[in-house]
């Protein structure tokens, strides 16, 4: 596998966990919703299955042609706008991941699909029973 391609799922893992973390972390302090922090919790730490220090060596923040904010990046009126962006960000990174990971191995691929399914139920889940 080429270093562009471990550069890539190291940035998304990156970009998966952090936007796991906001969302349990808003369900955790704010909210105060044990049953959504317990599972965003979990898929966090299932994140961690993929994760290998090995692929730090390929971060090239200096080199990155977009490590500066877009404006709507900057612009946050609301904790629902959080929510929407992390949970979208989350989503995209999962993909991302699932696709990447095809070229390694198949279970990472499926793992990373199915932590994709997750974030949709649980941004349902965080829409229908209200916690934001």
């Amino acid at each position: 596998m080429t270093n562009k391609v471990e550069r890539l799922i190291d940035a998304n893992l990156n970009r998966l966990r952090e936007g796991v973390r906001v969302l349990e972390d808003i369900n955790r302090y704010i909210y105060n919703s044990k049953a959504l922090t317990s599972k965003l919790k979990h898929l966090r730490h299932s994140i961690a299955k993929a994760y290998d220090t090995n692929r730090i060596v390929h971060r090239d923040i200096a080199g990155d042609v977009q490590k500066q904010s877009i404006a709507s990046e900057l612009n946050r009126q609301s904790i629902d706008d959080i929510l929407v962006a992390n949970f979208s960000r989350a989503q995209e990174s999962a993909r991302v991941l699932e696709e990447s990971f095809k070229l390694i191995s198949v279970e990472l691929s499926q793992h990373f699909k199915t932590i994709r399914y997750e974030l949709y139920a649980l941004e349902k889940e965080q829409y229908i029973k209200g916690a934001s």
